[in-house]
């Protein structure tokens, strides 16, 4: 089971970047996806989550109305759009799965780094 985000960079104040989950290694259809970040010396927080059915989203109020979860079941892949970029989004981004039945994330990716200049 692998989980690999990709996508990270650096860009300026007001910037977008997309970022992207690979998911392998079995069938993902009973899971939901989700994106976290951990800001330097913060601790790691929700960001947003998908079904791969599509018919649910959550997304953190920090980031709702600006962040698009989205996912291409074809390609086993989980996208987070972000336009509008702000210093304070800066932060390593990680894309996890948890079973529908559960609450816990139990599957994590390498994380990849966003980081907005002011």
């Amino acid at each position: 089971v692998q989980l690999q985000a990709s996508g990270g960079g650096l860009v300026q104040d007001g910037g977008s970047l997309r970022l992207s989950c690979v998911a392998s290694g079995r069938t993902w259809r009973d899971y939901r996806m989700a994106w976290f970040r951990q800001a330097p010396g913060q601790e790691r927080e929700f960001v947003a989550s998908i079904t791969w059915a599509g018919d649910s989203t959550i997304y953190a109020d920090s980031v709702k109305g600006r962040f698009t979860i989205s996912r291409d079941n074809a390609k086993n892949t989980v996208y987070l759009q972000m336009p509008d970029l702000k210093p304070e989004d800066t932060a390593v981004y990680y894309c996890a799965s948890r079973l529908l039945t559960t609450t816990n994330y139990d599957y994590w990716g390498q994380g990849t780094l966003v980081t907005v200049s002011s």
